[in-house]
């Protein structure tokens, strides 16, 4: 049985558009946002983790994109612009300092985030996540690359795009157990292992029917901003991130995982051996417990430059025969 969350509903931001979330753990434990792939919704949250934030006293909190569930539809300039949405939604919950955790398309936002909130983002963790596609940084090769050479088009028909396969979702919903099978006999073994759980498909299967129950546009904006200039350079994040990625993964490839290891100074990377695009979910608990781990160093760090005392350096005039005359 899959835990269901503390607590679901919706932030209102300054600009009177809502964020969809739900929360999971104790309110009062540490702070960690959870951006969902693409497409996804505030339920992909895997059950291992559910059960993790309560034992390891994380505020675990699931963001909704807009244009997905509960959340407005809203196109961002540039994914950089994001940030934004989320300093606002973390200032109404009165959340000072939080992590992250970000699945394939949430990647860049979560990079975003540690890019433009260093305030406020202690480090992020990025399983399988989606590269630039444009600029010096992009790695090339992908099927994310595709965002970029048909930006004009995906951009043009975003809102018709968004609505129809909102309405396919709804008319497949009686077959998406089938269509789920399908993805997974697609699989390499490592996935097809973590998901032959019933609670991880039943989760998997239940975000997206649910997602889609109002609205299915994030997706498409998604494709809209990956193939668009990000907006900040990867290689200028000072936050630690994290990441992980499957050497047998079929939508990103791993290159894609250790290009942006690369670039990021303070960065790890974990291969996740035999397993492909969602295979990492099941690092949950790991994930999670790193995550809190550099949290701690961080802390300590901190305490120590608090504790050094302030050198003031006093001027002393030094007289000479001319200036005592």
């Amino acid at each position: 049985m899959t835990l269901p969350p503390r607590f679901e509903g919706t932030v209102e931001l300054p600009d009177r558009r809502r964020v969809g979330y739900a929360e999971y753990g104790p309110p009062d434990g540490r702070p960690i946002l959870w951006f969902h792939g693409s497409p996804g919704g505030r339920g992909q949250i895997p059950p291992v983790a559910r059960i993790a934030a309560n034992e390891m006293n994380v505020r675990l909190i699931s963001l909704e994109r807009p244009g997905v569930g509960a959340s407005s539809a809203y196109l961002h300039r540039r994914i950089a612009d994001y940030a934004q949405d989320v300093r606002d939604f973390t200032d109404r919950l009165d959340i000072e300092r939080f992590g992250i955790v970000a699945l394939s398309g949430g990647g860049p936002y979560a990079l975003a985030c540690a890019h433009e909130l260093p305030d406020r983002v202690v480090a992020a963790a990025v399983l399988g996540g989606v590269a630039p596609t444009r600029g010096a940084e992009a790695p090339g090769g992908g099927v994310v690359e595709l965002t970029a050479r048909f930006q004009s088009v995906i951009s043009t028909l975003r809102e018709p795009l968004g609505a129809g396969l909102w309405m396919a979702t709804r008319a497949l919903r009686p077959l998406a157990n089938q269509a789920f099978g399908l993805y997974m006999r697609m699989s390499p073994e490592g996935d097809q292992r973590v998901f032959a759980r019933p609670e991880m498909k039943a989760m998997f299967i239940d975000d997206i029917v649910d997602g889609s129950e109002r609205q299915f546009r994030a997706m498409v904006y998604d494709l809209v901003l990956f193939g668009r200039p990000w907006g900040f350079a990867v290689r200028d994040i000072t936050r630690p991130i994290r990441f992980w990625h499957g050497d047998s993964d079929h939508i990103v490839p791993l290159a894609h995982g250790k290009h942006l290891a690369e670039l990021v100074p303070d960065s790890e990377l974990r291969v996740r051996h035999g397993e492909s695009h969602l295979g990492s979910l099941d690092a949950a608990e790991e994930i999670l417990d790193i995550l809190l781990q550099v949290w701690r160093r961080d802390e300590i760090d901190q305490s120590v430059d608090d504790a050094q005392p302030e050198i003031v350096l006093e001027e002393t005039r030094v007289e000479t025969a001319d200036s005592a005359d």
